[in-house]
């Protein structure tokens, strides 16, 4: 009985292990995609900064020195 009990525990075991082996599978090409956008987004703020920092005409205040 011990015996049986065992090897339903290992089948059971590698079932699981391999099933979450392959649920993994899938994760790096989210991962690629997610990375992309993340570039996509920091180059857009990168260019809104520059933009924004073209147009500011404000003034320093030269009596602070």
């Amino acid at each position: 009985m011990k015996k049986v009990l065992a090897l339903m525990f290992a089948l059971a075991l590698s079932v699981s292990m391999s099933s979450f082996a392959f649920a993994q599978g899938d994760q790096p090409a989210d991962k690629t995609a997610a990375k992309k956008e993340q570039k996509a987004q920091k180059k857009q703020a990168k260019k809104d900064k520059k933009a924004a920092k073209k147009t500011d005409t404000t003034k320093k205040d030269d009596t602070a020195k």
